[in-house]
């Protein structure tokens, strides 16, 4: 049944692109109304970490499950059943009981990865052929980090100065994801049928994406002493920036805690996707020296943290938002670029012009996996509070990160990728290429909420030097 015709006085990608951002503000509405129960409830800190790190038990099979089923039912079908859900887990989110709460996070964690993976190959293909990847990832950053910025920020504003604090937020987010609903009825669908396509010597109903490759990449040891070290950095340090440091100073902010939090969360979540194309500029083939600058950037931001956790200081825990923020963008396009080095082409080694380089959507959901850890840090500082200060704990968390940032530099010129690995080797990147990288993954956030998984960056070729340069030194 042929699809009706979107109306063109809009970019046809408008809607999918709506689509990811209201799934983004869901995901992270919760960090504005956590200050909220916190004041309303009886509630533990405890219980209110629970609540939302439960949400990444929901995101890891929704952004397992996008990609198959986007392919398999149709990206529009997808895209608009994860919008109904999303909807329901708010106007749950809005009946603002403890078991609600725990069910609304988990089914917001699902909606959000369906949304994430479908969503943004949606975007990229309502884009059209004749858009440069580049620009289609653009977009669907954007979308990405609006989504994240809008959840807090306007979740804090509502809370702050209407009534109900606790209902009408999640009713706002629920009201959104309908009228997002009804744009998309209209959009084409993409998706070129409704089974996987098969190739011959592929098992039927499987992609014919390899899966050995991204087990490759897990398997190198680059992976183990340079990916893994630095991957719980990604989604703790946004996680300490905005959940953990705003209650600590909210006698600071008296009746406008709410609407601190969500500027704080808006603050470190804009903040991580500026620098995340510093990351492309650092990126060396040779070495370690982006993840290197990450963790060093991440480290200084908890240290930050605990000097504003000791001295209750409100402008210390903004700097902190700024610099973990920079360290969240800077670790998430690190690692998303040494995991793309350590991805064998799809053809496998000695493929041909025809394979597919860098990695695809497995790789991307693979390192977002190991970047998952990151999340239950709040969770963490929550339940051992009662055995030492905040600023006690943070100041051990940047010890942890200064041991893991000496195995990463230990390792830095070690375990290069061969040729097997590298689709382009000594390849150089560009500012937009580190945008393509990065904008599908999180999501971190997810994964600051949930971080979305990146698509395939290109790569360049140097002409001489195999080794990255900085674009400014050319």
């Amino acid at each position: 049944m042929p699809t009706r015709r979107f109306p063109h006085r809009f970019p046809r990608w408008l809607p999918a692109a709506a689509a990811v951002a209201v799934a983004a503000w869901g995901a992270n509405q919760f960090t504005a109304l956590a200050t909220v129960y916190r004041a309303r409830t009886d509630w533990s800190a405890l219980s209110l970490a629970a609540m939302f790190s439960v949400y990444l038990v929901g995101l890891v099979p929704g952004l397992l499950l996008g990609r198959p089923a986007a392919d398999r039912y149709g990206r529009r079908r997808v895209v608009r059943g994860a919008l109904v859900l999303s909807a329901a887990a708010s106007a749950v989110l809005a009946a603002t009981d403890e078991p609600s709460v725990y069910l609304a996070r988990l089914a917001t964690g699902f909606a959000a990865g369906l949304v994430f993976l479908a969503g943004t190959a949606w975007l990229r293909e309502l884009s059209g052929p004749s858009v440069p990847t580049a620009a289609t990832a653009r977009r669907a950053m954007y979308a990405t980090g609006v989504g994240f910025s809008a959840g807090a920020l306007a979740s804090g504003v509502l809370a702050e100065w209407l009534p109900d604090p606790t209902v009408l937020p999640a009713l706002a987010h629920a009201l959104c994801c309908l009228l997002v609903l009804h744009a998309t009825r209209r959009a084409p669908e993409t998706a070129p049928g409704t089974t996987l396509k098969t190739t011959p010597g592929t098992a039927p109903g499987r992609r014919p994406e390899p899966g050995d490759a991204h087990r490759s990449a897990v398997r190198h040891p680059r992976f183990r002493y340079v990916v893994l070290p630095a991957s719980p950095a990604v989604l703790g340090s946004a996680t300490v920036a905005y959940v953990v440091l705003p209650p600590l100073v909210a006698d600071r902010v008296p009746g406008y805690a709410p609407l601190f939090g969500g500027l704080v969360a808006a603050l470190t979540l804009g903040t991580g996707v500026l620098a995340q194309p510093f990351a492309a500029r650092l990126d060396d083939h040779g070495s370690a020296r982006a993840t290197l600058t990450a963790m060093a950037t991440v480290i200084a931001g908890l240290l930050v943290g605990a000097l504003a956790a000791s001295r209750d200081s409100v402008a210390l825990v903004v700097a902190a938002a700024v610099v973990l923020g920079a360290g969240y963008g800077l670790t998430l396009g690190a690692g998303l670029h040494e995991v793309e080095r350590l991805t064998p082409p799809a053809g496998g080694p000695g493929a041909g012009p025809g394979s597919s380089p860098g990695p695809g959507p497995g790789s991307a959901s693979l390192y977002q996996s190991t970047t998952s850890s990151g999340f239950l840090t709040p969770l963490l500082l929550a339940g051992t509070a009662g055995h030492a200060s905040y600023p006690a704990l943070l100041t051990g968390m940047a010890a942890v990160g200064l041991l893991c940032l000496a195995v990463t530099a230990a390792h830095s010129r070690r375990h290069l990728p061969g040729p097997d690995h590298l689709a382009h080797p000594g390849g150089r990147r560009s500012e937009d290429s580190s945008v393509g990288s990065a904008v599908e993954s999180t999501t971190e956030s997810a994964m600051t909420g949930a971080t979305p998984p990146p698509t395939p960056s290109t790569m360049q070729l140097a002409p001489t030097d195999p080794r990255s340069r900085r674009p400014w030194a050319e």
